[in-house]
């Protein structure tokens, strides 16, 4: 599943087509995506403007003119394609996969964006685990989607004190805090393992010991992860494209994950990346030099 680096990279390929243009016609080809369209949602989008085009943890929002926001979750297969002046922008692709030229006619195109950029924007999920609905903007913390979703970890409120008070007597461990959405939002296996890579923190420590110094250290790393994943249009490991239709980047500066076996890189350790399971989920750590 995408995480925050490949949805803010998809957030901000999608700008151009969306933010401050209107949507002209909206078309489904089913019912639904893991929930059923709302009653009236090709209605509640046709001829709107979308003021404001933003992601809160995995979700992207595009806010419109009517105070309604439209709100789009890829789930695990979910592409937008983009389809401009003869072209095919592909966003969060997957590889190997060809895109029709025509665009909007595949067994798995369920709904199409049609702008006055003019654009077509194409969401492609052959799994339908993606979500696609239409919330009332002022609401939209309160709905089940968002209610709880902890703070966004880019975020200046973000900061040491914040995260050790939410994880303040949490008897998890700091790995599972950091999967936990209601602890901070957005955050993937990926760049949990990385952050805590750089923190030198194991992932098998309790969170509630990492509240206080261990989080002065934590959070700083974290940002720094993000960002750089951003930067690099995220990691592309089996079905992840960036805006311009070409694979992220970020995977090859990963310093643990998927490097089980290999020499640690931090300077000066002569340990090895170890790989874990926890609560089912592969965890890529330096035993040596993440205590």
């Amino acid at each position: 599943m995408p995480e925050l680096p490949e949805v803010e990279t998809v957030c901000r390929g999608l700008k151009p087509v969306l933010e401050g243009h209107r949507l002209t016609r909206v078309q489904t080809r089913r019912g639904g995506l893991r929930i059923p369209f709302p009653p009236g949602f090709v209605q509640h989008l046709t001829g709107r403007r979308v003021c404001q085009l933003r992601r809160r943890a995995k979700y992207i929002l595009a806010d419109l003119d009517n105070g309604q926001t439209l709100v789009i979750h890829l789930g695990m297969s979910g592409r937008l394609t983009i389809y401009r002046d003869g072209s095919a922008i592909v966003l969060d692709g997957v590889e190997g996969e060809s895109v029709a030229a025509e665009g909007g006619h595949g067994p798995h195109d369920h709904v199409i964006l049609f702008t006055d950029a003019p654009a077509r924007i194409v969401f492609t999920d052959h799994r339908r685990f993606g979500l696609m609905t239409v919330l009332d903007t002022a609401h939209l913390a309160e709905d089940p989607l968002f209610e709880g979703i902890g703070p966004e970890p880019l975020a200046e409120s973000f900061t040491p004190q914040s995260f050790s008070a939410r994880i303040k007597g949490k008897k998890t461990s700091i790995k599972a805090a950091l999967l936990d959405q209601r602890v901070v939002a957005g955050l993937g296996n990926i760049y949990v393992c990385e952050s805590l890579f750089r923190a030198q923190i194991s992932p098998k420590r309790l969170a509630t010991s990492v509240a206080g110094a261990r989080s002065e250290q934590l959070v700083p790393a974290i940002k720094q992860v993000l960002r750089e994943a951003i930067t690099a249009g995220g990691s592309s490991l089996r079905d992840y494209r960036h805006s311009d239709g070409k694979l992220g980047t970020f995977q090859h500066h990963f310093d643990v994950y998927g490097r089980e076996g290999e020499p640690c890189l931090r300077r000066g350790c002569s340990g090895a990346v170890r790989r874990i399971v926890q609560s089912g989920r592969s965890s890529f750590y330096c035993p040596k030099c993440q205590r």
